[in-house]
C-alpha cells in the first residue's frame, strides 16, 4: 500500500467495530425493562400479521476457569463448576419471560453460545439448556447453531457430544501459536491440541469451523505472527476472525498485567495485518471484510459474493436483520428499532429475573437519523459500497444534501486511495478495507467529540 504517512497518523486512532450503530456506549439507562417489554409486544403484534423475520438467539455463559490477560469480555473466573447449575436455572426463567410475551414456538434461524467459555458447562448442563430452548422456540431446519470453544477445555469426544446436541458450527479461540506470546497473555495451548480438535470437528461434519486470532498482542512480531498465520492456514478452518487487540487497561483490569512496552508499535501492527490478509488470500480464503475471512464455499463467502452480508453483535453474518434476543448476564440484543443490554453482574441479573422482570439495565430507541446512518455504515462495513439511490429510496433523503459534511470529510481518504467517490456511490478500495472502520466513522454522528473515542480499540 502506498498510503501517505500523514493519512496513516490520522487513521491511527480509536474507533468502533460497528457491530451496531449507534454503538453500545451510547445506550442510556432511561431504556429499561418496561421499554424492552414494549419492544417485544410490538414484535408479537407484528407476528400476528406475518410481518417479522425469524429470531436470532444469543446466550452469554460468563464463566472461565482462568483469566486471559487480553480479554475484554464480561467474565467470571472460577473453578467452581457448580455455579453453572444456578446460572442455567435463571437462564431458563429468563427464556420463560420472553415466551410469555412473544409466544411459544417462534422460529429461530440463528443460535449462538458465547462467553466467557460456554464449554465451562458440562455436557449434561449444555444438553439440558438446549432442551429448554427447543421446547420454547422452534429451530428451523437450516438454523445456524454455534458455540465458542476454549481448546484447553475440550476433547475430540466432547465435540462429538456437542454435535449430537445440535451444534453445527464451532469456533476455537486460537489467538496466537507463539509460545512467548501465549505466556505473555496467560493462555498456553499447543498447536497440536488445536489441530486435533479441528480434525475431530471435521470428522463430526460441523458445517463451519472458525478460528479466532488476535494481532497486536504483547511479544508479537511480524515474523512470529507470520508463523501463526502459516500454521492456521495448514489447519484450514472454514472461517477465520482476525481481531486487533484493544489495550484498554483503564476499563479491563486483566490487561493491567500486560506491560505496554511489550506491545508492538503501530507500524508492526500494520505489517501483521497486511501479511495476514495476504497470507489468507494466497491460501484461497475470501476476504469478507475488516476482520473476517472464509473459504470460497463457506456460507459467509457466498453471502459476500451475492451482496447478502450482514453485521450484528457477533460480527459478520449471513443472517438478514433479525431481531436478536440476548440471554444471560451482560447480553446485548436488538428488537425492532431498539437495542438493550442486560445487567453486567450476576447479583443484579439474578435479582431481576427472580423478581419476574427483564434484566435490561440500559438500551436505546433509535431515531430516524440513527436508522439512516446505520444503513450507510453497515453498507460500508458489509459491502464496501454505498449506493446513493438505495439509501435515498429507503429513507426519503438526498444523500448529497443530508451528508454534505461527511462527503467532504471523505475527500482526504479519497486522495489517499482508500475510497472512490462518484456522483451516485461511495466505494471502498482494496487498500481501504484495511481501514474500513475509519471510513465508517465519518458517518458516526456520536464520534464528533474526540474524548469519546478512547472507549474503543485503535483502528490499526
Amino acid at each position: 500500500m502506498d498510503i501517505p504517512e500523514s493519512l496513516l497518523r490520522r487513521l491511527d486512532v480509536p474507533g468502533p467495530r460497528y457491530t451496531s450503530y449507534p454503538t453500545a456506549d451510547r445506550f442510556v439507562e432511561a431504556f429499561g425493562p418496561a421499554e424492552y417489554a414494549q419492544a417485544l409486544r410490538q414484535r408479537a403484534e407484528g407476528a400476528m400479521v406475518g410481518g417479522v423475520p425469524p429470531l436470532s438467539l444469543y446466550l452469554h455463559i460468563p464463566f472461565c476457569e482462568q483469566v486471559c490477560y487480553y480479554c475484554a469480555c464480561n467474565k467470571i473466573i472460577t473453578k467452581h463448576h457448580e455455579r453453572g447449575r444456578e446460572y442455567i436455572e435463571v437462564l431458563a426463567r429468563e427464556i420463560e419471560l420472553h415466551v410469555e410475551l412473544i409466544g411459544r414456538g417462534k422460529p429461530v434461524s440463528q443460535l449462538h453460545f458465547g462467553g466467557g467459555s460456554p464449554t465451562f458447562l458440562s455436557d449434561e448442563e449444555l444438553d439440558g439448556l438446549m432442551t429448554v430452548l427447543r421446547r420454547e422456540f422452534k429451530l428451523v431446519p437450516e438454523a445456524e447453531v454455534s458455540i465458542e470453544v476454549d481448546p484447553r477445555t475440550a476433547t475430540p469426544e466432547r465435540l462429538g457430544s456437542l454435535a449430537r446436541m445440535g451444534f453445527n458450527r464451532i469456533s476455537f479461540g486460537v489467538q496466537d501459536f507463539d509460545p512467548a506470546v501465549q505466556v505473555a497473555v496467560h493462555r498456553v495451548q499447543s498447536y497440536e491440541s488445536v489441530r486435533d480438535l479441528v480434525l475431530a470437528a471435521r470428522e463430526q461434519k460441523y458445517q463451519s469451523i472458525n478460528a479466532d486470532l488476535i494481532y497486536g498482542l504483547p511479544k508479537q512480531t511480524p515474523e512470529s505472527f507470520a508463523r501463526t498465520i502459516e500454521q492456521v492456514c495448514e489447519l484450514r478452518p472454514d472461517r477465520i476472525a482476525l481481531y486487533a487487540y484493544a489495550h484498554l487497561p483503564g476499563r479491563f483490569k486483566p490487561q493491567r498485567r500486560i506491560a505496554e512496552g511489550d506491545l508492538p508499535p503501530s507500524e508492526n501492527r500494520i505489517r501483521m495485518l497486511g501479511a495476514a490478509i495476504a497470507g489468507f488470500i494466497d491460501s484461497g480464503y475470501t476476504y469478507i471484510g475488516m476482520d473476517h475471512f472464509a473459504l470460497p464455499e463457506d456460507a459467509l463467502a457466498v453471502a459476500k459474493r451475492q451482496g447478502r452480508l450482514h453485521r450484528n453483535f457477533q460480527g459478520y453474518s449471513t443472517q438478514p436483520d433479525c431481531d436478536l434476543i440476548a440471554l444471560g448476564v451482560s447480553g446485548i440484543g436488538r428488537m425492532g428499532a431498539t437495542y438493550s443490554q442486560n445487567a453486567k453482574t450476576l447479583p443484579e441479573y439474578y435479582d431481576a429475573i427472580r423478581r419476574g422482570e427483564f434484566a435490561v439495565v440500559r438500551g436505546l430507541a433509535l431515531t430516524r437519523d440513527d436508522l439512516v446512518r446505520r444503513a450507510v455504515i453497515m453498507a460500508i462495513m458489509c459491502q464496501g459500497r454505498v449506493a446513493f439511490e438505495s439509501i435515498e429510496l429507503a429513507h426519503l433523503i438526498k444523500m448529497r444534501e443530508y451528508f454534505a459534511t461527511e462527503l467532504a470529510a471523505l475527500q482526504p481518504l479519497a486522495e489517499g486511495g482508500l475510497v472512490e467517490l462518484s456522483d451516485d456511490a461511495i466505494q471502498v478500495t482494496a487498500a481501504g478495507w484495511f481501514f474500513v472502520r475509519g471510513v465508517a466513522m465519518t458517518f458516526d454522528r456520536h464520534l464528533q467529540a474526540d474524548k469519546m473515542r478512547e472507549r474503543f480499540s485503535r483502528i490499526i
